[in-house]
């Protein structure tokens, strides 16, 4: 199997020690402005992940953050090697511009682009950017975009008169080197088709083993029908520290801090999210508070205040690198991690579980070799 690829996530809608929520529906809590999402900020972050041995950092988009594009580029200019997976919504922009976009971030931070697709599974936001197609036509917009984007970047000059898009002599003067990777999540019928015919990489949230195995068959199906191979990947959080208890521990405090009212208006309004992904998510907690160990070390009490990736691998160092194995065994070669507060996460997660998974022939430092196999002591701040 091929080595594991690590991704960290820059939070753009603000950071904290407690859980900070937004998107598919679902309220800000007020808490991500415990440490608001500054370029200096992200930028620490950034750092760390590049030092740590993550091989890129995932942006979100919405209404409910910064700007993917020009916040990453931004602080790729405080970074060196670190690639930034930019998020963003067909949509918004017209293909021949996304293509173009996309030459000119390669050529300026030395091709550390890689791009993660998102249709937009809330009509609502989508029509507050002026978008007022129906969910499954995005996904067949989403389909014509990445065949002129593709034809684009292969240097070629494109004609296409499609059911939403339609460009005429479309050319690139420079086209992006190397061509980025295109990421691409979700779970309806659509979705796995398009994934199938254009994405390099399909990405799930962080559902129970037997669930992501039966996608990753699913999907690899489709794109063998379409003589293609892909790569998977796996969005979760992460809790890891020295213990179990200590992990554990650190959830209940996460937990604790859900008020109510909260939880009762984030359910309110992920229960109207078209996503078929985030009704999966919904599912797997049903909106208790209690039960939240779906799988050995898989919480699913991250989903109770927050949209989209909604589960987090909790437990020991040992432990977390033992899911990351099972996972790894079903197919999975990325994983996109986060936690609360991200700084401080990434070092719990790249100081002590990376070198473990180094030491079991999984993963070698993408920048600088492989760390050696003992973990590193934990910084000072980490247990606060």
């Amino acid at each position: 199997m091929p080595p594991l690829t690590f991704h960290w996530f820059l939070p753009t809608n603000g950071d904290s020690r407690h859980v900070v929520g937004g998107g598919h529906g679902s309220p800000a809590t007020a808490s991500g402005q415990d440490r608001p999402p500054s370029v200096a900020y992200l930028s620490r972050i950034a750092g760390a992940a590049e030092d740590l041995g993550f091989t890129g950092a995932l942006t979100p988009t919405g209404a409910w953050c910064e700007d993917a594009w020009l916040t990453t580029a931004m602080v790729s200019q405080r970074t060196e090697r670190l690639k930034f997976l930019v998020a963003f919504r067909p949509g918004a922009v017209s293909p021949t511009l996304a293509a173009q976009m996309a030459s000119t971030f390669q050529r300026h931070t030395g091709g550390r682009l890689l791009l993660n697709v998102v249709t937009g599974g809330e009509s609502q936001e989508q029509r507050a950017y002026g978008d007022f197609l129906d969910k499954d036509d995005r996904y067949r917009r989403t389909g014509e975009f990445l065949q002129i984007v593709r034809g684009l970047w292969e240097g070629k000059s494109v004609d296409l008169v499609g059911e939403h898009l339609q460009v005429e002599d479309a050319r690139l003067a420079r086209v992006p080197d190397p061509v980025p990777d295109v990421y691409f999540g979700g779970s309806s019928p659509l979705a796995g088709e398009i994934a199938a015919r254009h994405a390099d990489v399909y990405l799930t949230w962080g559902e129970p083993p037997a669930a992501v195995a039966e996608k990753i068959a699913w999907v690899r199906d489709l794109a063998g029908k379409q003589g293609r191979e892909l790569r998977f990947g796996i969005r979760l959080h992460v809790i890891t520290r020295d213990t179990a208890e200590q992990a554990w521990a650190e959830a209940r405090r996460l937990l604790d801090g859900f008020d109510t009212e909260t939880v009762r208006a984030v359910q309110a309004g992920l229960a109207r999210s078209e996503s078929e992904g985030q009704r999966r998510m919904l599912a797997l907690h049903g909106g208790r508070a209690d039960d939240l160990e779906i799988h050995p070390n898989l919480w699913a009490g991250i989903g109770l205040v927050r949209g989209g990736a909604g589960t987090a691998l909790v437990g020991s160092h040992d432990e977390v690198a033992e899911r990351i194995e099972e996972y790894h065994a079903l197919g999975i070669d990325e994983f996109v991690l986060s936690g609360y507060p991200h700084l401080e996460e990434a070092y719990w997660f790249g100081e002590n579980v990376l070198p473990r998974l180094a030491s079991r022939g999984l993963w070698t430092h993408p920048f600088r070799g492989a760390p050696t196999a003992a973990p590193a002591p934990q910084v000072p701040f980490a247990g606060r």
